[in-house]
């Protein structure tokens, strides 16, 4: 059960593990299994379990902004961007963001994960990935009504059988799967019949985080830690804001050992010891916060906010990426018969589409199911050779004039690597079926598709840092988006095929009109001034990465 103050202030234990979250309750579980091992979780947000606007599906932004589940940060004005602030969800509470995402279950190409390896870090291979992904999983076989109306393959070899996350094909499969998948054929897009091998180019069928026996949400929270939450050796404290790692040796230059961890609680301060090792997993955000409120990180950034120089780690808050992501809102048919989230909308068929769920049938087992992932060469082969020698140009004059800090010169070589590679994916089309994008609001009574566009390999890099030595503001959020200006080219080109989708059936019969961005809407600089300009249009896709590098120093 969920641990008190008493139970963790002034107490000593073998691992401190900073963040309930994704990885911080999976490392957490790991760990006691051994009995002889101390472990406590410090997690700032609410428990938050068997909350239904997590467990239950279908219910896509439903916790964004509300402070009881999102830490809602904003990131600074952005310049190429017409200066919009965006917003960036995170999950808060047991289970981090895993509480929160849209439930897809998707690997990355073998090629994305052997790239670490290429960067100095030999145990970052798709091999080992892939043997400790399938630990976590347990995979369920489609229902074979839904296996004969939308063909794949379940390959046993690519998926987990005993893990905790429970993963399986949502038993309400919306009519758009087959439409989406069959539209891309016609373009020339292949089928891939399992997506699971590290082979992920083209069109699929992905799995969704719900287990099956309940259609509910299956995350950390329910994978890891309510199955372990009686060990003796676990303990787990909520609403525990951490401030800073603490360090016995405070000298500047000297080795430091870690003593244990300041937080507060219900407003007060307290302070955890620890033993061993202080784990830090407290999210792609927070993490380099923290750092640096320890006094590691930047020493620029550590004296703007007066904190003391423990450690001089440039490396900290920097080489920030996140996947640009752009919506296309499609009103469909109503002569398809599609059944959409926005049906949830009315309170009455919401109200029986809960009363289903509870029997295991309805609307609510609903999930986001159709994927695309496609090289730069297929979406535009006229404009891409010029945007990939573009890119390459950059980077050698780059190169020339020093302007490239360590390791960055050989991050970029291997994203170009990729991006030559007319075999991966470059960008990324996934259909949500809903009305998820502004500014045109949703009409009662209509379904509606959005086709989210992204690119997967992006070449602009911004930072992390804490604005002040209050570990509650927010730190300050760079992205830096369209920096590097293929990025904006990938996605004006991402956008310019999904919106050709409209000319291709069976997709040109099932939809009466595109809502957003709209027809209208179609040269190359329209629709670059669109992503720009239009407030809601350009979003975050939640993969920000890279803050706090793995690898060597």
């Amino acid at each position: 059960m969920v641990a008190k103050i008493a139970d963790v202030a002034d107490k000593s234990f073998d691992y401190i593990i900073i963040g309930g979250g994704t990885a911080g309750l999976t490392a957490a579980a790991r760990l006691s299994e051994d009995p002889s091992i101390s472990v406590a979780v410090l997690e700032a947000g609410s428990p938050n379990l068997d909350d239904p606007k997590i467990i239950i599906p279908a219910q896509l932004t439903k916790t964004f902004t509300d402070p009881q589940y999102d830490w809602a940060f904003t990131t600074n004005p952005q310049k190429n961007a017409n200066n919009r602030v965006s917003l960036w969800n995170r999950g808060k509470g047991l289970g981090g963001s895993s509480a929160m995402n849209f439930y897809g279950w998707i690997k990355p190409p073998a090629a994305d994960m052997d790239a670490f390896e290429k960067l100095g870090n030999p145990n970052w291979t798709w091999k080992n990935f892939e043997g400790y992904s399938k630990l976590t999983e347990t995979s369920h076989v489609a229902a074979k009504e839904h296996a004969a109306v939308y063909p794949h393959t379940f390959n046993a070899a690519y998926r987990g059988t005993a893990g905790p996350i429970q993963v399986s094909i949502p038993h309400h499969l919306h009519t758009l799967d087959l439409l989406f998948r069959q539209s891309f054929e016609n373009k020339g897009l292949k089928s891939v019949p399992d997506p699971y091998g590290g082979e992920i180019t083209g069109t699929c069928l992905a799995s969704a985080s719900m287990d099956p026996k309940t259609w509910t949400r299956s995350y950390a929270a329910t994978g890891y830690y309510q199955p372990n939450k009686d060990r003796s050796n676990l303990t787990v404290l909520t609403e525990a804001f951490v401030s800073r790692i603490l360090f016995g040796n405070d000298e500047a230059g000297k080795d430091l050992t870690a003593t244990g961890v300041e937080f507060f609680h219900g407003g007060k301060a307290y302070v955890v010891h620890v033993q061993k090792e202080i784990i830090l997993s407290a999210g792609t955000i927070k993490s380099p916060h923290v750092l640096e409120l320890s006094g590691i990180g930047r020493p620029d950034v550590l004296s703007k906010i007066g904190v003391d120089l423990k450690i001089n780690l440039p490396g900290v808050g920097e080489n920030v990426q996140e996947h640009h992501m752009v919506g296309i809102t499609v009103e469909l048919d109503t002569k398809g018969g599609h059944e959409t989230m926005d049906f949830l909308r009315d309170p009455e068929y919401a109200a029986k589409a809960l009363e289903l769920h509870a029997e295991g049938k309805g609307l609510y087992r609903m999930g986001v199911t159709s994927f695309a992932y496609i090289p730069l060469s297929t979406t535009s082969p006229k404009e891409a050779p010029g945007l990939i020698e573009g890119v390459a140009q950059k980077i050698n004059d780059a190169k020339r004039d020093g302007k490239l800090p360590p390791g960055l010169a050989e991050q970029l070589d291997v994203q170009l690597e990729i991006l030559r590679n007319d075999t991966l994916p470059d960008v990324e089309i996934v259909a949500v079926p809903c009305h998820l994008v502004a500014p045109s609001p949703p009409e009662p009574g209509k379904s509606y598709v959005t086709l989210f566009c992204i690119i997967q390999h992006p070449f602009s890099r911004g930072y992390i840092h804490a604005r002040s030595k209050d570990p509650t503001e927010q730190p300050e959020i760079e992205p830096n988006y369209f920096d590097w200006d293929f990025d904006l080219e990938a996605l004006v080109q991402t956008v310019k095929y999904a919106k050709s989708l409209s000319e291709v059936e069976p997709w040109k019969s099932g939809n009466n009109r595109e809502l957003d961005p709209g027809p209208e809407c179609k040269t190359d600089e329209e629709i670059r001034e669109c992503i720009r300009k239009i407030p809601g249009r350009l979003s975050t896709t939640y993969h920000t990465w890279n803050f706090c590098l793995s690898g060597v120093k």
